[in-house]
């Protein structure tokens, strides 16, 4: 059955609002280009709405209670939001969770090297990317380094107007006849993703010019102290992200899009925490998780995987008074949640790879996932019926516009979300979120109504699931 283009119900005044909404978005994904950044700016919103530290409130002695608005920080890269209802944490909660991270570039830990007079910084890729989509790109670099004695210096240069930029250059088309016969995994190898940062040599009398090795990657390297403090050792203590230097930016004559870098997952990341600040205090206690290392498989400390959210429950039942497992068990199990994460929204130029009857298209509204993984639903969540049936009427009931789709062809490939991991302990749990043109490339499209319309999605959700 075809969905309505959700652009057909709005009209003056809403129309205005979704455009706002977009701004607003706009905003928010051209300052946040890295876990850090996104969970330092959420958490300035949060505190101006009103949450407190929870990590603080249980180390006062402070007493939780409904209507409590709670934020806790993990590592600096994942943040969880609490609302706590009025019904007990046992009845169970309404939970959002996306992941803040994002195919990029990461920067090695020895990285500075110098090769006929042009000095480079190594790089590892992070999640799945297309290689070849990321040389001849003005590219930043953000992140922090933090120096023995614990200073953490913040970097970020090639976002404002009299920055410089970087990139990663790409064979001239009058010499590429053997590389235009490669395979496009081949094309640019993992290890020629190198940015070039600078062709200056250092400034020395003859006498040492003659004695001198490598005064362009020494240059760098004296720039580095002078402007950031930055010694090449510290680079063994730092997390440098390259990712597409510029800001989000209105697509289309109609300027009905939005393209910028990182909408997956960032885009479901920003609807689920708007849609908690605008649900408030709910029935039941809500949270909303924004994690890490999604694009890797959700490992480590601050993934999915980690039990770092399992502990902040634990902790809030500790604190209400129902400190025991059973009463941890019953809360996860009576808990639903909606995995917030992107699908891939149809692209007419590749039909190929989509089954028309069961894909997502832009403009169509928020999109839900019975099941993700690859092939025979390998790696994925398959949510339950009875729960597929409950959120069509509250999204009916509330004129939320919504579609469901799978992810391509089943033989084409597939993806993964945080959905099994949530589901593993018996809550129920199903995947909604915005389509996505591009997925993973450095600039990536999405429609201002779609994500409007998730965020309202995810607003009822939380009301009233």
């Amino acid at each position: 059955m075809e969905k309505k283009n959700v652009w057909e119900k709005y009209q003056g005044m809403k129309q205005q609002e979704v455009f706002d909404f977009g701004e607003g978005y706009k905003s928010f994904l051209s300052a946040c280009k890295t876990e850090r950044e996104c969970v330092k700016e959420f958490v300035l919103q949060a505190q101006a709405a009103g949450y407190r530290d929870l990590h603080a409130v249980l180390k006062e002695g402070g007493s939780i209670a409904s209507g409590d608005k709670l934020y806790a920080v993990n590592m600096d890269k994942s943040l969880i939001l609490f609302v706590i209802g009025r019904k007990r944490l046992t009845e169970g909660m309404n939970i959002l969770g996306a992941h803040i991270d994002s195919p990029r570039l990461d920067i090695k830990q020895n990285p500075l090297y110098e090769d006929t007079q042009m000095a480079l910084l190594d790089t590892h890729y992070y999640g799945g990317v297309k290689k070849y989509q990321w040389v001849a790109l003005p590219l930043a670099i953000h992140g922090v380094v933090v120096k023995k004695d614990g200073t953490v210096i913040e970097v970020n240069v090639g976002e404002k107007e009299d920055d410089p930029v970087f990139g990663i250059s790409d064979l001239l088309v009058h010499l590429s006849k053997d590389q235009m016969e490669k395979k496009a995994a081949k094309v640019i190898e993992g290890e020629n993703l190198d940015l070039l940062v600078g062709s200056m040599p250092a400034v020395c009398n003859e006498e040492d010019k003659e004695k001198a090795k490598d005064t362009v990657k020494a240059n760098i390297l004296k720039l580095l102290q002078e402007q950031y403090q930055i010694e090449e050792d510290d680079f063994l203590s730092a997390e440098l992200e390259v990712v597409p230097a510029g800001k989000a930016r209105d697509y289309g004559f109609d300027r009905s899009m939005v393209m910028g870098y990182g909408h997956d997952d960032r885009v479901c990341a920003y609807a689920s925490f708007k849609a908690m600040l605008e649900a408030g205090s709910c029935e039941k206690t809500t949270a909303c998780l924004l994690v890490d290392k999604e694009e890797i498989g959700s490992v480590g400390a601050t993934g999915m995987d980690s039990k770092y959210f399992e502990y902040m429950v634990k902790e809030l039942l500790h604190a209400t008074g129902e400190d025991s497992p059973v009463a941890f068990a019953r809360t996860m199990m009576a808990s639903q949640m909606l995995s917030t994460d992107v699908n891939a929204a149809f692209d007419p130029l590749f039909p190929e790879v989509m089954e028309k009857r069961n894909c997502s298209y832009m403009g169509r509204g928020i999109v839900f996932s019975k099941y993700t993984g690859r092939g025979g639903k390998g790696g994925s969540n398959d949510a339950n019926p009875e729960y597929i049936a409950k959120l069509r009427r509250i999204f009916d009931d509330n004129d939320i516009s919504f579609q469901m789709a799978e992810l391509g062809k089943v033989d084409q490939g597939g993806g993964g979300t945080i959905a099994f991991i949530l589901a593993a302990y018996g809550m129920q749990v199903i995947d909604s979120g915005v389509p996505v043109l591009n997925m993973h490339a450095p600039w990536e499209i999405i429609s201002k109504a779609d994500l409007y319309e998730t965020k309202q999605g995810y607003r009822v959700f939380l009301k009233e699931a």
